[in-house]
């Protein structure tokens, strides 16, 4: 098969160690710069769609692919530095061209992807897609499964610290019937699940393959996790009563009321809120009013334009990346003690480098488009959801939703906690405390 047809026909599943025997290597140096990853073709994949069997999956980025990048950064073209003393104009040059030099110089893939390696990785078609996942069981019986989203700009790079103190609850201040058995899936067209190659994958329908996945892992009973991309599918497969699906967990729920949003379109400010509900809404103005949502709009007006310089250019990425309001208050690593580190960010940047996932990823803004604000109650329909949910709301994310405005969202809040420390990225950078959560979340559900 020829690099145009596996580009063009849309088979872009990156499998290594796979049970079938291979019948060719993409050993060339051009295929292995166009993938970012060596493909392991086999004849029998023609038929994937109807392919509904579990495959292992091993990463192996080939080393011209890493060299490729070097070679990218080192040949840098940077533009002039702010007018500004802060990044209110995006990310700050001095900031990012130390982190880019590290990146071209000393930082090391092979440790990251050592280290995705030593999970359990496996790729399913589902749908005509290859999904990638990692699934880890727990040695405590009676485990409960969850079912954890990543979003944008993240992966699941960032939530493989969460995975120990879920599935081993003992070593981590937990008892064993507080175990899960933990699935966290690659979103399609991000890191190494496939990429549509039309449209379609909105939320309903990630949705509907999640609960597909969880149905060949063989479970029947099992919750569901999200924060960012991960609130609005983890909702649709909530709103959906999907089969198995018996509850979920948000980190970024879909709260804001009619009048709320409306006064955040530009209509007068709603008169009866409470003195805390007035603060969160002066808060959502002024966030908007600082262009932090810039971002959101730009993907999900022209995902396609992004993608241009996000894949050609690996400093464009990193800033792209760095342009998220949850990297508002991150030290560029200057503390190794603090998660993410500075290793952490630039192996999630590194994914999407490597798997030329910019564009396929932004895409999912796009196909959400016409649903409006992810935070909106109403766009989000969640008058329609009547499983349990519980929500965290964590100190430092980019919107802090009231209690009275859950429960109003919510018919079935069956728990709502507001923590003293994380942000937007909070299994990233308060691992211990989001797994602690999940465990108070879902306890009522065993």
């Amino acid at each position: 098969m020829t690099l145009e047809k596996l580009q063009n026909g849309g088979e872009t599943a990156r499998l290594f160690g796979s049970r079938r025997p291979t019948s060719s290597l993409c050993a060339a140096t051009a295929a292995a710069l166009a993938f970012g990853l060596c493909v392991f073709y086999s004849p029998t994949r023609l038929a994937a769609a109807e392919d509904q069997s579990i495959r292992p999956f091993k990463i192996q980025v080939p080393q011209a692919s890493l060299d490729d990048l070097r070679r990218r950064i080192a040949a840098t073209r940077w533009p002039d530095r702010e007018t500004v003393n802060d990044r209110s104009q995006g990310a700050q040059l001095a900031n990012l061209q130390e982190l880019v030099r590290y990146w071209g110089t000393d930082y090391d893939w092979r440790k990251a992807e050592a280290k995705l390696n030593a999970l359990p990785q496996f790729t399913t078609n589902i749908d005509g897609l290859d999904i990638h996942f990692i699934h880890v069981r727990s040695r405590h019986k009676n485990a409960l499964p969850v079912f954890i989203t990543p979003g944008w700009p993240g992966s699941v790079i960032e939530q493989l610290k969460i995975i120990g103190p879920l599935t081993d609850p003992t070593a981590h201040g937990g008892s064993a019937e507080d175990a899960f058995d933990v699935v966290i899936p690659s979103v399609p067209g991000y890191g190494f699940s496939g990429k549509p190659t039309g449209t379609g994958w909105d939320p309903d329908h990630i949705a509907r393959a999640w609960a597909e996945l969880m149905k060949r892992l063989g479970y029947t009973r099992y919750v569901a996790q999200g924060g960012d991309w991960g609130t609005p599918i983890s909702s649709a497969m909530a709103r959906q009563a999907l089969p198995g699906l018996i509850g979920i967990h948000i980190n970024l729920p879909a709260t804001v009321p009619p009048e709320v949003a409306a006064a955040l379109a530009g209509g007068p400010a709603p008169t009866g809120l409470s003195e805390k509900e007035r603060a969160v809404l002066e808060a959502l103005m002024t966030y908007n009013k600082q262009g932090n949502s810039a971002y959101f709009t730009m993907l999900t007006a022209r995902p396609q334009t992004v993608g241009y310089g996000a894949t050609d250019s690996p400093a464009g990425l990193a800033a792209w990346v760095l342009v998220h309001p949850g990297f508002a208050q991150w030290t560029y690593g200057a503390d190794p003690e603090k998660s993410p580190t500075r290793d952490d960010v630039l192996d999630n940047i590194t994914l999407y480098w490597v798997t030329n996932t910019a564009t396929s990823a932004a895409r999912l803004y796009w196909e959400n488009g016409g649903r409006g604000s992810v935070i909106v109650a109403a766009a989000q329909k969640t008058a329609e959801i009547s499983l349990p949910v519980a929500i965290t709301v964590f100190p430092e994310d980019v919107y802090r939703a009231p209690e009275t405005w859950a429960r109003r969202a919510y018919r079935n809040l069956t728990y709502f906690h507001e923590v003293d420390k994380g942000g937007h990225f909070a299994a990233w950078e308060q691992p211990e405390l989001f797994a602690a959560e999940l465990r108070a979340a879902f306890r009522s559900l065993r």
